[in-house]
């Protein structure tokens, strides 16, 4: 909670404002029932027209004091709380900015933007009605049993039974209904999660025609949805009628004890009728207590689910001993002895991997599924650490380098092309923005898509959908090269991301590759892609079978052997 409530501390002054704006009208609200009883006991009851018309008059005057604060409170509540959640979503966007792999496998991209915008939400209204109307509730009970015991303290002793036992009930209700909107928040996630596959994966659904089962899963968590708010508003709601029938309760007795009193002689009518409004506006507030109960109940579970990822520690990032200096210039890579298990995971996926690569050569990487080629990529740019070992880059341990330098000298192109919503322009430049135009231009050439993106109606300017809908798989995946290759890149990755292209198309690529001045790594299934690699390394379960040239590799490795004559037939030359 402090967490995320500390985000209100630049805005003080304004909520401070609101706050005493807010009791500008408490006081009034307050003072009104006083001076009634007043304007009842020296005016009404001795019928004195003037007596009558003065308190009036000040109440109508405190009435528009109120009615002003209350507009100017409204202005400064509602500033607070935007500011705030504005805050907020910067500090929790640039948060999972710094995320690595990790992280994101912990939480799904639906719990995240169930975050950003209903938890944030949440707490956004909660603080709005906090400055504006809700901390004035618990105020005027206090207010008003303090009022009551000055007007008549033997016709207010009832309120020092009544009003504990209704805190403690409203607390109670207040923690079992934090751990039920808790619940319900994770049910919009769910829904959420099911929402966004859904909508991504519409295409594969009508080609499958699993409509029925999406229909079938959606109805489910909808379903589970509704089911927990249901219990838990009906949880909350049911505290009404108990906070009502305890204040009626006392009201029933403050109007039999005061009728009593002022038969007796004892007590005025006026202060009779003065307690009377100061329970009404008591029983009022604490039926506020239900809608003050769901808001804080709810604002509770978004906070603890924000501060959650706000607490996390980030485990990827650049070390104090990072030289910030350091600059990548030649791009020879040495991998020594490492070994990599996924977090949360048992499984280790690479075990004691060590090989060595040059600068400017290029390394074609081959084996079956599930061998830790991407995992041995991921780990350059560390986009996870390894779990032990060392990994140099120019002889330097890459965790001495600072982490946007070892990123911005990588041109890593993944195993599944992503483009952002936008034009094919704002794609390729993506991966520098101060590119030029003839940059743009010569990565697009060097990438094959030039010609292609010059058949485009607006060429350049073709927007882009979601995640690149409207383009082909290959086309995908020449933009996300260009975007690698516009960087000019010490280290260039490609993560099988020419498997869409054909042969032609992938040897000019390759050919406008090598004259770029990097060290390239090439993870592939093609052996006609490895045969233009200087060398090949084999890997499977996460071991090295074998390292060398094609040749080299014809001639010493079974596997390999199979793997070209899988492709080329058994009547195949070994020639390079």
């Amino acid at each position: 909670m402090k967490t995320v409530l500390a985000f209100l501390k630049p805005y003080k002054l304004p909520a401070s404002v609101a706050f005493m704006l807010m009791l500008v009208e408490l006081a009034v609200e307050l003072l009104l029932p006083f001076l009634l009883g007043k304007m009842i006991n020296e005016g009404v009851v001795n019928q004195d027209l003037s007596t009558i018309l003065v308190w009036g008059s000040i109440m109508i005057g405190l009435a528009l004091i109120a009615f002003i604060a209350g507009i100017v409170n409204s202005f400064y509540a509602s500033h607070v709380s935007w500011r705030f959640a504005y805050d907020l979503r910067e500090k929790l966007f640039a948060k999972i900015q710094a995320f690595s792999f990790a992280h994101l496998n912990q939480y799904p991209t639906s719990a995240l933007m169930t975050r950003f915008t209903n938890d944030i939400r949440q707490m956004q209204n909660t603080i709005y009605m906090m400055l504006r109307i809700m901390s004035k509730a618990p105020l005027i009970v206090i207010g008003g049993v303090t009022m009551a015991f000055v007007v008549n303290a033997k016709l207010a002793l009832i309120f020092l039974i009544s009003v504990p036992l209704l805190v403690v009930f409203v607390l109670w209700v207040l923690k079992v209904a934090s751990k039920l909107f808790h619940q319900v928040q994770k049910s919009v996630d769910k829904l959420n999660q099911v929402m966004q596959e859904n909508l991504s994966g519409m295409r594969l659904i009508k080609a499958f025609s699993r409509r029925n089962y999406e229909e079938e899963r959606f109805k489910e968590a909808n379903q589970s949805l509704a089911d927990k708010t249901k219990s838990t508003f009906r949880f909350v709601e049911a505290s009404m009628p108990v906070l009502l029938f305890v204040m009626n309760i006392s009201l029933l007795f403050i109007i039999w004890f005061g009728n009593s009193q002022v038969t007796a002689g004892s007590t005025n009518v006026g202060d009779v009728v003065a307690i009377i409004n100061y329970a009404l506006r008591v029983s009022m507030s604490i039926s506020m207590f239900t809608f003050i109960i769901m808001a804080f109940s709810r604002m509770r579970a978004s906070t603890k689910r924000v501060s959650d990822i706000l607490r996390i520690e980030t485990d990827l990032q650049s070390t104090k001993t990072a030289d910030t200096s350091a600059v990548i210039n030649q791009g020879a890579i040495s991998f020594q002895q490492i070994h990599f298990t996924y977090p949360e995971h048992d499984k280790s996926v690479l075990h004691g991997v060590s090989f060595n690569i040059k600068s400017g050569e290029k390394l074609a990487v081959m084996g079956a599924t599930g061998a830790g080629k991407t995992s041995l990529f991921q780990l350059i740019p560390r986009l996870y650490d390894a779990s032990s070992g060392t990994i140099t880059i120019d002889n330097k341990d890459i965790t001495t380098y600072p982490l946007d330098q070892l990123r911005n000298s990588i041109g890593y192109v993944p195993q599944s092309p992503l483009l952002f919503t936008g034009t094919i322009k704002e794609n390729i430049t993506w991966g520098k923005p101060s590119a030029t135009s003839e940059e743009m231009i010569q990565a697009a050439k060097d990438a094959q898509i030039h010609e292609t993106i010059l058949q485009l109606e607006q060429q350049y300017e073709t927007k882009v959908g979601q995640k690149g809908v409207n383009l082909s798989g290959g086309q995908k995946q020449r933009i996300s090269i260009a975007r690698a290759l516009i960087r000019k890149p010490k280290i260039l990755m490609l993560d099988d991301s020419t498997s869409a292209l054909d042969l032609t198309t992938e040897a000019h690529l390759l050919e406008a590759i090598d004259t770029y001045h990097c060290t390239t790594l090439i993870i592939t299934q093609k052996v006609s892609t490895a045969m233009r690699a200087d060398r090949i390394l084999l890997l499977d379960n996460g071991k090295i079978l074998a390292l060398g040239t094609h040749q080299s590799l014809l001639e010493s490795s079974k596997l390999y052997q199979r793997i070209v004559e899988s492709q080329f037939g058994k009547e195949v030359s070994y020639a390079k």
